[in-house]
């Protein structure tokens, strides 16, 4: 699904109101883009910058423009992208757009767009020099920021900002177009827990760290139907050798935790989601107690990623406290 497409069908709110922005000229200098883990976040932004210089805009961009590839190339020197996934955004970054834009625009249209993918990430002199530049923007300087706890971004950024919510898709009809675009029933059923888009489920299941991860977690399941014997045997032979970084570690327990909550409404009489492995999981909890703590033992793990704990050590303890609760 395009993002034009997207934002008419999911995000109806904000795509009306850019279009009526556009269409009677009051378009605010600076955007915050707040939605939660998953959603296309930083597509949007760029879809909205791209809008204000596209060459047949209807009214958003059209995506088809040389304008419009050469901004998705990297190619349009007066629409920077700085990327807080890939690591934070720093005082350097923001002092390369001041001094890029204290220019006059290079492009004829004369407008000048940056694009800041979750400014929870920056540092706080970073933050500080962004302020600056948000109190006094100069003509024809549009920002986009995005991000997904706005909780975290400095009230003093949200107040100089126009802020736009993004509204959560129900999971199942997430699920459903991500199953009409071709993806399996199991990555569609996880990957749903964590990715509120069904593009981005797309894009995550053809990742080989998702692979990994997942053939991980199928392995684990299967060897605690056998014994604690076996699950510690897989975690350490199996397992650990492959989850060799933090990303594929916490892709890893997120999806763990999903299968104990879906055990743990199963065990209670509630519906679950990870439809798929049904199967395993009503044989799983015959071989399993104290869900619950389990479940809360994953999580906490998954929290400790952050806090360089070597890998092994963590997936070993995870497995043990699993299975010394076992029947």
């Amino acid at each position: 699904m395009q993002i034009n497409e997207y934002l008419k069908k999911h995000q109806p709110v904000i795509y009306r109101t850019f279009e009526n922005a556009i269409k009677g000229d009051h378009l605010s200098h600076a955007y915050l883009l707040s939605g939660s883990v998953g959603m296309p976040l930083k597509d949007v932004a760029i879809y909205l910058g791209k809008s204000l210089i596209c060459d047949e805009p209807n009214p958003l961009a059209c995506d088809n423009c040389i304008t419009c590839m050469r901004v998705d190339e990297g190619n349009y020197p007066d629409f920077m992208i700085f990327d807080g996934e890939a690591g934070k955004i720093k005082k350097g970054d923001i002092e390369k757009i001041i001094d890029n834009f204290d220019k006059s625009a290079l492009e004829s249209k004369g407008i000048m767009i940056y694009v800041l993918h979750l400014v929870e990430t920056m540092t706080p002199i970073a933050v500080n020099s962004l302020l600056k530049f948000l109190e006094e923007p100069g003509k024809n300087i549009y920002a986009f920021l995005t991000t997904e706890n706005e909780s975290k971004v400095l009230p003093t950024i949200i107040s100089r900002t126009q802020v736009l919510r993004f509204k959560a898709i129900n999971r199942n009809e997430v699920i459903n177009e991500s199953l009409e675009m071709g993806v399996l029933d199991e990555d569609a059923e996880l990957l749903s827990a964590f990715y509120n888009d069904s593009n981005t489920i797309k894009r995550v299941s053809e990742e080989d760290n998702y692979q990994i991860a997942k053939q991980a977690l199928n392995d684990q399941l299967n060897s605690l139907l056998m014994s604690p014997e076996d699950a510690i045997f897989t975690c350490e032979r199996l397992i650990i050798p492959k989850i060799k970084t933090n990303d594929i570690a916490r892709l890893y327990l997120k999806m763990l935790a999903e299968v104990f909550q879906n055990l743990l409404n199963l065990s209670i009489g509630e519906d679950i989601v990870l439809k798929s492995y049904d199967t395993i999981l009503r044989e799983l909890i015959s071989h399993l107690s104290n869900i619950d703590k389990s479940l809360i033992t994953i999580m906490t793990a998954s929290n400790k990623l952050d806090l360089n704990v070597n890998i092994g050590l963590l997936l070993d303890h995870i497995v043990y406290q699993i299975t010394k609760e076992g029947k």
